[in-house]
């Protein structure tokens, strides 16, 4: 069994303001931070080469479908890889959260991160409130009922 600290999210003290980006998906549609003012949001960086990515995809799915309807957004930026790559993927792990591509990783380098999966929870004010560092299995009650605590602040 994984240590608390390795099953929640870690608050940032300094809740910076979230880097803003403006990507395309797979699906050829664009994604923006913007786009999330006002909700939680949570934001993934994984790679289809990476073994934990590919193993916490499932779990993020699960979440979202838990959290859609609750207007909590989720989306998982790919870094580094292409379209096609993606879409391979997701014929084997499928997903209906936003993908969106960082081909070049120019957005993941503004994100104040190192190594994958990385995942950051931004506030409704466009700040940066938790961060998880390695896997988690989203769909844990606990690790949710802290992006939900955001709605209410």
């Amino acid at each position: 069994m994984a240590a608390e600290s390795d099953a929640l999210l870690t608050p940032l003290s300094d809740q910076p303001e979230a880097p803003d980006f403006e990507l395309a998906g797979p699906d050829e549609r664009i994604y923006r931070l913007a786009d999330f003012t006002g909700q939680p949001l949570i934001v993934n960086f994984w790679a289809t080469w990476c073994p934990p990515c590919r193993t916490e995809m499932p779990s993020m799915q699960r979440a979202w479908e838990q959290i859609e309807a609750e207007g909590i957004g989720m989306m998982a930026i790919n870094v580094g890889e292409d379209a096609e790559t993606v879409r391979a993927f997701l014929e084997q792990v499928p997903v209906s959260f936003p993908l969106p591509l960082d081909t070049d990783s120019k957005v993941t380098q503004r994100w104040p991160m190192r190594g994958l999966p990385t995942t950051f929870v931004v506030g409704p004010e466009g700040r940066l409130i938790y961060k998880a560092t390695g896997e988690r299995e989203w769909d844990d009650p606990a690790l949710l009922e802290q992006v939900r605590a955001l709605k209410t602040r």
